[in-house]
This record gives C-alpha cells, sequence and structure tokens, in this order.
C-alpha cells in the first residue's frame, strides 16, 4: 500500500469550507463526513480533514493557531498548466477566498496563492517535467533564468 497522508485543519464553518473548495472542483470522501469533520480527496494518497475548530481542540492540548492572523502551515497543490493554476486561484478568490501572494514564475515552476475562509494559505502550483534549467554556472535573475 502506498503511503497516505492526511493534513488536519480546523474550521469555523463546515459548510461554508465544503461549499469554498467543492467551487474549486474538490471532492469529499462521504465516509468520513459528519457535523464535526469532512475528509476532502486531494489525490488517491492525500487527503485534508476539514474540522470544525473545537473538534479539532479534542485532537491536541495546544492551542489552536488562529489562521486569519498566524501562519501553523502552507498547504500546496499541483496541477497540470500554467493555466490551470490561474484557473483556480480565480476560483478561490470568486468563491470567497482572500489573495495571498502575486505570482511567481520561474519559467520552469510556476505558483499562485489565496487564503481559504479561515486565513489557511494555500498554493496551487505547476513545474515542468523536464525539471528546473542545467546549471551551467550563470548566475540566475530574479525569474529563476540565467542572466
Amino acid at each position: 500500500m502506498a503511503t497516505q497522508i492526511y493534513v488536519n485543519l480546523p474550521v469555523k464553518d463546515l459548510k461554508r469550507s465544503v461549499d469554498f473548495f467543492t467551487a474549486l472542483d474538490f471532492s469529499f470522501n462521504p465516509d468520513y463526513t459528519d457535523e464535526n469533520a469532512t475528509c476532502m480527496i486531494i489525490n488517491d494518497n492525500a487527503f485534508v480533514m476539514l474540522l470544525v475548530e473545537g473538534f479539532f481542540k479534542t485532537f491536541t492540548s495546544r492551542d489552536v493557531a488562529d489562521a486569519s492572523s498566524s501562519t501553523e502551515a502552507i498547504m500546496a497543490f499541483s496541477v497540470d498548466s500554467k493555466e490551470a493554476v490561474d484557473a483556480t486561484v480565480r476560483k478561490a478568490l470568486a468563491a470567497g477566498g482572500a489573495p495571498s501572494q502575486e505570482v511567481q514564475d520561474y519559467g520552469f515552476m510556476y505558483n499562485h496563492s489565496f487564503q481559504d475562509p479561515d486565513g489557511h494559505l494555500w498554493e496551487v502550483l505547476w513545474m515542468d517535467p523536464a525539471g528546473p534549467p542545467a546549471d551551467d554556472g550563470a548566475p540566475a535573475g530574479p525569474d529563476g533564468q540565467p542572466t
């Protein structure tokens, strides 16, 4: 069996979060969904458990970070093209998300980001399957390309 990853995130309003991520074309596993939680499917091996804050608190003795004023993590996921990066961020903003950072284009890697309604940071990225250009010793410019 392949290793699976589950990221647990506290949310204030589960329905609002489900509606937001549904607008970004994510789906949810109904077997792991109730009034306290849902399992958002990233792919066959990666999932995000959206947990109502009160329920989330039962998993830790620490304070829960307020994602609207501090950063506890940045979740990132890849898509198939630069155009899909931009389209996903547009959907996030239209669904009630907020802008995060500006587009970063390194030639072989392109990413953009947004905040979900709870303030969690998300990056959407595309990477060229060929990888970064070979290092020929030339210094890189701000776009990651040799100068």
